[in-house]
């Protein structure tokens, strides 16, 4: 079972990058990167909002009144991370871009745990995590270097990296609260939503057009569904495997996501083929990745 989340945790970092890729398509058809954002939130609210009335869940909103207010607050991560992939995919690549936000998924996570913060258990150091947490950075940096010379992108690329674990943080504690998986992603993607129609209402932007959506490619559609498989798996893993771990093997799904779509051009994405270094920054970030999880949880 252990190993089967360990896989699940590959496979949601895996959809971050797919996400990210599709929302363009979407942006591109909205004309607006914040009316796409809206878009795709309000679409992955719509589709939990189903699931949890199909599976009978739906009751579980009902406990809302009654949770630590701040338990709520963990969807507003998820248009920060969305709107910030818009802007950065087209200006640095997929693999550069997500290099930045494995970098603030990295560091949060690990503090996140050596700390016990939001209801975590408080786990050691250890020169496992150390290493792994250097050979990580060293990865990302010999990958982004040459994309990182705007200091603005690079930090907003770390900062929207470092709210997810955060975000699932959170979520998990509502989890807790609520003890409905889907009523806590539906919470979580409808205070979201909320979030960002507030943006979009008092910072005069644009509306979408939604009139050229109906000539956007079909997997221009996906960055919803992939959004609310992520939030929803994170929070459900977190307390099983730990922020780390899960944090470490979404950031690998991601970047091997990344690397395969920028080396194939992918969702209609610029070709930006395999090089010496970049197969070596990914080479050190799969290795800081199971250094850090056999840190935190020794394998025996």
């Amino acid at each position: 079972m252990y190993f089967a989340l360990l896989g699940a945790a590959l496979l949601v970092g895996c959809l971050l990058a797919v996400q990210a890729s599709a929302n363009l398509q979407l942006t591109k058809a909205a004309g607006t990167p914040y009316g796409a954002s809206a878009l795709q939130l309000g679409l992955a609210a719509a589709v939990l909002a189903v699931l949890a009335v199909a599976t009978g869940t739906i009751g579980a909103v009902a406990l809302v009144p009654d949770v630590e207010p701040w338990h709520l607050l963990g969807g507003l991560a998820s248009p920060l991370y969305i709107t910030s992939g818009i802007l950065l995919f087209p200006r640095l690549g997929a693999l550069a871009a997500v290099g930045l936000f494995v970098t603030g998924q990295m560091f949060a996570s690990v503090v996140l745990d050596l700390f016990g913060l939001l209801g975590l258990h408080q786990k050691p150091l250890s020169a496992g995590i150390v290493i792994g947490a250097v050979a990580v950075l060293a990865g990302i940096t010999v990958i982004t270097r040459p994309k990182t010379r705007h200091v603005g992108w690079t930090g907003l690329g770390v900062v929207a990296g470092a709210v997810l674990p955060v975000q699932g943080a959170i979520n998990a504690r509502l989890r807790a609260d609520l003890h409905a998986p889907l009523a806590v992603a539906l919470i979580s993607f409808v205070v979201a939503t909320l979030a960002i129609a507030v943006v979009l209402l008092f910072n005069r932007t644009p509306p979408p057009n939604l009139v050229p959506l109906k000539d956007m490619p079909w997997w221009g559609w996906l960055g919803g569904g992939c959004a609310a498989a992520y939030v929803t798996a994170t929070f459900l893993l977190i307390p099983e495997i730990g922020a780390a771990t899960t944090v470490v093997l979404t950031v690998t799904g991601q970047q091997l996501a990344s690397a395969l779509i920028d080396h194939r051009g992918l969702f209609r994405m610029p070709r930006r083929p395999f090089t010496p270094a970049r197969v070596a920054g990914l080479s050190l970030l799969v290795a800081g990745s199971l250094l850090v999880q056999f840190g935190f949880d020794p394998p025996g």
